[in-house]
């Protein structure tokens, strides 16, 4: 099929949409999402809160029977944070480890999963990498730029999303036109010689909408060794664009493609280096959409394309400079439809066919350049779910996957989730089991680490939550999550003199290999309020304890590396009538473990930051705040840095 199918459509519609971005499902989402902050709060409309991640297609949130939270685009203004992972690290059950400053090497955390276990999305296109360790998304360059919303849906959501959907969906949102013509400009500065200019662009009218943008990052950095000399900065260019054309009421055309080309410089565990890496990303998207039996049935037929090329410099090195070369590449194409049996009953359903590539390869200091471990797996998958409100305030969600994976065969998934709200929507009660699975990656596989014997990963996850809305001026919610695995897939070392035989590859002896060898358990609590002292100030504030264990092994019953037991955020924003608005926010990350063995711990941290904005007139706005505001000296991964108190400030420009 691909062979065939590809070839007509891959280049064509790739080329089309080098420069272009749109929403996922073409639905019409309000900028502003759940309990609005004061920044928020002036911005919202009738929409109310919708989100689409949940169940591939707008629906309010308190018919959605999963935890997802909606970090809007005025929250991530008012919070000023560059990096996306920075942005995730606020809302509950999520944490990030990262070998130095932003750039580096950075994996995110949902509810204690692996970072590979997490799907990215940026604008409905699936970002996951064939080529990384295990086949995860990159967040090392992922900034917060000209974006809508982030939606994070926490749990298993294989279902819907997918092999790899396991500690749940980060779907990242870029702005759409709401004008006939807007834009802004913005400029920042601040420590650590950084500089982030950001701009776009943009228009609608009753048939045609586009927007571009783009942006450009430096800092000089500071050491990613923590004990180290020198510091090691990171620059990005990125580019985003999006074009929707309404050819009739009924039908319309989707072109969106988003890109971006860093460079990271990085030390080893043990010391400084010379050593940077480049990657360049692209996630383009052509989709067409078309809407019959008067609206009742919608489809959406789209073809998606991403690539990510990396390479590591050694510039020390007197022979090859080239330490390793990788590429990843996805092509999807796919059917989604939504159907509305009556106004209480409708169903999402799709088919999608998927084919992943990678080549990787490690390279000596010689003139002998190894070949490239490569490997490629085709996939095809259908899906449907049913959403009904039962009775009024009932709604139930029921769903089955079916994958057809080209090495594993195929296997069959389910999910099921329940809202209830009562008490005039004051409370909500929620309920959720789901199904995960992951066949192991292409790296897994086919790299000089790979392993052909290993077999899929398997999972199981419910959860259970209440949310309540108090006196119209507060909100408290309690959720508690529970998730099984088996077979996950680890890295093992091989040692010197081993008689292992997977650690010898054609006679040679290498560093190590992939197997099966980890079943892993993890529970917690997540906490959440929210409270409008006045109608100036409001206080928002999320705990989150995590119970992630090893459950096989001799690790057992040890937790699981860089995750905290422990995490808490805090926030309070103030609004002056002068139009200056302030805020503090406080981050706590309780103690981690370095190692399996649990012997090496992790100090607990805590952050504060301060921000400021002030709108001088309806176009200009300036903006400032400080970062770790105590100087706090801590580290997320053993023997990397991380960043002192910082201070940095910029100026906005609306059109």
């Amino acid at each position: 099929m691909w062979d065939v199918t590809l070839n007509r459509l891959l280049f064509p519609a790739a080329g089309f949409a080098v420069l272009i971005s749109s929403q996922a499902f073409a639905a019409e989402l309000d900028q502003q999402a759940a309990a609005p902050s004061v920044a928020d709060r002036t911005a919202a409309t009738a929409l109310g809160d919708i989100v689409v991640t949940a169940n591939r297609s707008a629906q309010s949130i308190d018919k959605v029977g999963a935890s997802v939270t909606v970090l809007t685009a005025a929250a991530l203004e008012a919070s000023q944070a560059t990096a996306v992972p920075d942005a995730l690290a606020r809302t509950p059950g999520v944490s990030f480890a990262r070998n130095g400053g932003i750039g580096t090497v950075t994996s995110v955390n949902i509810r204690g999963a692996e970072g590979h276990h997490t799907v990215v999305l940026i604008d409905g296109v699936k970002m996951n990498d064939p080529s990384s360790t295990q086949g995860g998304a990159n967040f090392s360059n992922l900034l917060v730029g000209d974006l809508s919303r982030i939606e994070v849906l926490r749990g298993a959501q294989s279902t819907l999303w997918g092999s790899q959907a396991i500690g749940g969906v980060v779907n990242i949102i870029t702005a759409e036109p709401t004008q006939a013509l807007q834009g802004y400009v913005s400029a920042e500065a601040g420590s650590f010689g950084t500089r982030y200019f950001r701009g776009a662009v943009g228009g609608t009218n009753d048939r045609f909408s586009w927007r571009v943008a783009a942006n450009r990052y430096d800092t000089d950095g500071y050491s990613a060794f923590a004990a180290g000399t020198e510091n090691d900065g990171y620059s990005q260019n990125g580019l985003s664009g999006r074009m929707n054309l309404k050819i009739t009421d009924a039908v319309s055309v989707d072109l969106r493609a988003v890109w971006s080309d860093g460079t990271s410089q990085f030390d080893s565990f043990n010391g400084d280096s010379r050593e940077y890496s480049t990657t360049q990303e692209l996630a383009s998207y052509a989709g067409l959409n078309f809407d019959l039996l008067d609206g009742r049935l919608r489809n959406r037929i789209g073809f998606s394309y991403t690539d990510t090329q990396r390479d590591s410099i050694n510039p020390d090195r007197l022979i090859e400079p080239t330490t390793f070369e990788a590429k990843g590449e996805n092509k999807r194409l796919d059917y989604q439809g939504s159907f509305a049996f009556t106004d209480n009953l409708s169903a999402v359903f799709g088919i999608e066919s998927e084919r992943a590539e990678m080549r990787s390869r490690s390279l000596p200091n010689s003139t002998v350049k190894p070949a490239f471990g490569t490997g490629k797996a085709d996939q095809d998958s259908a899906y449907v779910q049913l959403q009904w409100e039962a009775v009024p305030g009932i709604n139930l969600t029921a769903g089955v996957r079916y994958d057809d994976h080209a090495r594993y065969g195929d296997k069959t998934l389910g999910q099921f989730a329940a809202a209830w709200t009562l008490n005039e929507g004051k409370t909500v009660l929620r309920a959720s089991w789901a199904q995960g699975f992951r066949a192991p990656g292409l790296y897994e596989l086919y790299s000089e680490y790979g392993n052909l014997d290993l077999q899929p990963e398997a999972f199981d996850a419910w959860e259970v939550s209440v949310q309540q809305r108090l006196l119209d001026r507060a909100s408290l919610g309690i959720t508690y999550f529970n998730r099984q695995s088996d077979n996950e897939i680890r890295y093992k070392g091989c040692s010197f003199g081993t008689t292992d035989p997977l650690c010898t590859v054609n006679g040679n002896t290498r560093w190590g290999y992939y197997e099966n060898i980890q079943k892993t358990e993890a529970q917690g609590i997540e906490v959440t309020g929210a409270f409008d002292v006045t109608s100036a100030l409001r206080i928002a504030a999320n705990y989150t304890w995590t119970d992630a264990i090893n459950a096989s092994g001799a690790s057992k019953g040890k937790r699981l590396t860089q995750r905290p037991e422990h995490m808490a955020n805090l926030s309070a924003d103030y609004a002056f009538a002068s139009g200056l608005k302030t805020g503090v926010a406080v981050r706590y990350a309780g103690k981690a473990f370095a190692n399996a063995a649990n012997s090496d711990a992790l100090d607990a941290y805590t952050l504060v930051d301060l921000r400021a904005s002030y709108p001088v007139n309806d176009t200009l706005e300036v903006y400032g705040r400080i970062e770790n505001l105590f100087d706090e000296q801590y580290q997320v991964v053993r023997g990397y840095g991380t960043a002192d108190r910082s201070v940095y400030g910029g100026v906005r420009i609306r059109f």
